[in-house]
Order: structure tokens, then sequence, then C-alpha cells
């Protein structure tokens, strides 16, 4: 176990803000997560649960304890994967693709960790993660037992989840449990999936190549956070009303918008964004990617209130501008 005191947090934040917690603890089996949450118990400070960092805007140092997962492996059954929750979220991909185990092409090159997956309810491209799990597996802090949560028992819903909200700070995930399929059906409806497949002359692709696909779309529209610090989509895509989407349509011609139910459209934020003149901009050091417009970036020495600063303006546009208000869907500590 890792137990480190005044720790640097620059390397666990894709912002790549510099930033200090007082304590940080890091858990490689259950033994050890189970140390970690008597150790949580019996302090006084705050703790702070992470994953790979890739979902989290740091705007000061934090006075209290950093806890993140080292636990490895995967182990699959007929059709079913068990991963540690702190094995990379694309590597996991790429086994899955490797080992005839579909269901997870589109989320390829998601940065993050695999407990994040099972917090955040990860989804890309009309795949979300809640699809594919099927249990989770975490130490209670408050007790040190283990449980084991079943999908719906979990709360899942766009982005959301109980361990992001009732449940937050109470559990030490260990492993996640996906149920993957043994038959190839490709998820092609979302995006520009099809019109690059075509570009590239492929008509009925593999797995592979559908992962290859949504990589270079995600290469090409989203910057490499060890250059440009970010952390992918800032804001939620917001869930409308079919009223307000028809409003909005009927004034702008050609708005992108998914289907989300007979009665609620899901109408893109980067495209609200783009449309109040965005793209491409900065504000002081922080800006906003010029490839998408639903990532800020930090384009070097920015602090996490500067993009804060960003993040509200932003908000305040589309609001006057569409009547709509976007969340961040990073984690603002």
């Amino acid at each position: 176990m890792k137990d480190i005191q005044n720790y640097s947090l620059l390397s666990h934040n894709t912002f790549g803000i510099e930033a200090k917690c007082c304590r940080y603890l890091e858990y490689a089996d259950i033994k050890e997560a189970q140390q970690v949450a008597a150790i949580l118990r019996d302090t006084d400070l705050p703790y702070m649960i992470i994953g790979g960092g890739s979902n989290l805007l740091l705007t000061q140092d934090y006075d209290g304890i950093v806890v993140r997962s080292a636990i490895k492996g995967l182990s699959t059954l007929n059709s079913q994967l068990t991963c540690g929750s702190g094995e990379v979220w694309d590597d996991v991909v790429a086994y899955c693709v490797d080992h005839q185990l579909y269901g997870t092409e589109n989320l390829s090159l998601i940065p993050g960790d695999v407990g994040a997956s099972a917090v955040q309810n990860i989804g890309a491209y009309g795949v979300e993660v809640k699809d594919l799990i099927t249990e989770v597996e975490a130490v209670e802090i408050a007790t040190g037992h283990i449980r084991v949560f079943q999908n719906e028992e979990c709360g899942y819903s766009y982005r959301q989840s109980r361990f992001k909200h009732e449940w937050k700070n109470r559990y030490l995930i260990m492993h996640v449990t996906y149920q993957l399929q043994s038959v190839f059906e490709p998820r092609l409806e979302y995006g520009n999936i099809r019109a690059e497949l075509e570009r590239k002359g492929i008509t009925k692709p593999t797995a592979q190549q559908l992962r290859q696909v949504i990589i270079d779309i995600r290469n090409a529209k989203l910057p490499d956070p060890k250059i440009m610090g970010n952390a992918g989509s800032f804001f939620m895509n917001p869930i409308v009303p079919k009223e307000k989407y028809e409003q909005l349509a009927s004034l702008y011609e050609g708005m992108p918008h998914y289907t989300v139910d007979a009665d609620h459209e899901k109408i893109p934020a980067g495209w609200m964004i783009d449309q109040c003149g965005w793209k491409g901009k900065s504000m002081g050091r922080a800006g906003v990617h010029d490839k998408q417009a639903l990532v800020l970036v930090n384009r070097g020495g920015a602090t996490g209130k500067e993009i804060v600063a960003l993040c509200e303006t932003i908000q305040r546009d589309v609001k006057e501008k569409f009547g709509i208000d976007i969340y961040p869907e990073v984690n603002i500590i």
C-alpha cells in the first residue's frame, strides 16, 4: 500500500494542474483496501477517491486524503469479464476486441480507469457502460465489509450513478464485471462513424476496424493531454423536452439531436457552444479546443479557477442564446 504525505497530484489530473494533497493512499488488493478504509474511518480529514484523473479539475490544494485503486487483473467466464478497478479502461477495450468479447468498441480511447467507468457511467457514440455492467464489488468504508452490487442497485442514468451521489465516498471499488457478447454487432448510427468507415472503404467493419475508426475520430478532435491539458468532454449533453427541441429546431435549421425517448431529445452541448462562437477562443490561459467545442483546454499555466471562470462564461452564453442549462461532466474540486 502506498501512503505518502504532502503528495503532488500533477500526474493525477489530465488538465496538468499542480496541486497537492495532505496524504495519498493507494491500494493494490482487497486487504489493502480494507486497511485504507480503516484509516479513513479514523481520520478527521476529508477524503477524495479518484481514478485516472481524466475527469478532475483541481482549483486548489486538497486539504485532505486522496485515495486511488491500483488493483489490476482481468478474468473471463463465458462472456463475462471481471476487471480490477485500477485497470486502464482503454486497455480493457483492447483486450475485449483481441479476445472476441464484443460491446465495448464504441467506448475506445475514453481515458480513465475501470473503477471510474462504474462511477461515471462513461459513454460515447451511442453506447453507455451501464448497459454492460452486471455487478460492482466494493469495500464499504464504514465497516470494511465487502459488498457486491448488481447493476439495478447502482441507479445508473446518463453520466450518473449512486456512487457519484448518495454513495459518494462510501465505497472503495475493487472489481467491475461486464457482460459482453460473443457475436459482433456493430453500433454505427451515432456521429460520423459510418462516414469515416465509408471514407476508408469499409462496408462491414470488424470489431478491430470499428475500434480503430473510433480511435481515429477521437484523436482527430480531442487534444492529447500530454501536450495540452484537458479532461476530454467538459460538459454533459443536455436532455430537453421534445417541445423545447422543436422550438429550437424551427430557429436553427439542421440542429443536431439524438432521440432519447418519445418525450425527450439530447442536443449536443458542443454544437451550442460552437454556435455561441467559443470554438478555438480563449479567456486568458484557458480556452476552447479549436476542433471540438465540448473540450476546454489548459493552453499553458492555467489555474483551475481560470478554467472554472471560462466554464461559467460559456454556461451563461449558452443559457442566453438557447435557454438551456449545460452542466460540467468534470468533477470540480
